[in-house]
């Protein structure tokens, strides 16, 4: 019996070691698995930096290009507003003088002549013939010239 008890403890610390030589592996394993998973990740973190880079600059690039639009837009509106306006003027010239030369031909009877009131210009025959008073100046102004 007393050999016995020996042999019992010797077989038991046998087991305990084949078990921790069983769990080191795998622990080892699990370890081995975490170090792969670790390289994917820092992988992962530096294509998810360039993205990031790439997408801040790009970001950049069009908020410089949105001020630049906004400007340009700015201008093209002021210049625009000045356009209506001075049309404006000079629409309302227009109309002063035509409602000047409706008085002259009514004082001296040309009436028959000019409409009894008068109708509202069509733009687009106002400017063919702006066209056409521009190409006869055009055409004296060669003619004098030669």
């Amino acid at each position: 019996m007393s050999n016995v008890l020996p042999m019992t403890i010797e077989s038991l610390v046998a087991i305990l070691l084949l078990l921790t030589i069983l769990y080191c592996v795998r622990l080892n394993g699990q370890l081995k698995r975490l170090k792969a998973d670790e390289a994917t990740l820092k992988t992962t973190i530096a294509e998810l930096m360039t993205a990031t880079e790439t997408a801040e600059r790009a970001i950049s690039g069009l908020k410089a290009t949105v001020r630049d639009a906004e400007q340009n837009l700015g201008e093209s509106l002021h210049l625009a507003e000045r356009f209506a306006s001075e049309l404006h003027r000079n629409a309302a010239a227009g109309a002063e003088v035509l409602h000047r030369l409706t008085q002259i031909a009514s004082v001296t009877g040309l009436q028959a002549v000019l409409p009894a009131k008068p109708a509202v210009p069509d733009g687009k025959a106002i400017a063919a013939a702006a066209l056409a008073v521009s190409e006869r100046a055009l055409a004296r102004s060669k003619a004098v010239a030669a």
